[in-house]
């Protein structure tokens, strides 16, 4: 399992913004739940893991 980087999440903001931008017409709920899921990520304390990590 690879870690997920705050670089990633921030790709994948980028990535879910273009895509609605370039199609408002679709709907876009899950891709804005999604987008605030990232942000409160990216927003949070570094090294605080966003779910426990089994040992």
């Amino acid at each position: 399992m690879q870690t997920v980087t705050e670089g990633d999440r921030r790709k994948e903001v980028r990535v879910l913004l273009d895509q609605i931008q370039a199609h408002p017409e679709r709907d876009w709920t899950t891709a804005r739940r999604r987008l605030a899921t990232l942000n409160k990520l990216i927003a949070a304390p570094p090294g605080k893991p966003s779910r426990p990590q089994p040992h």
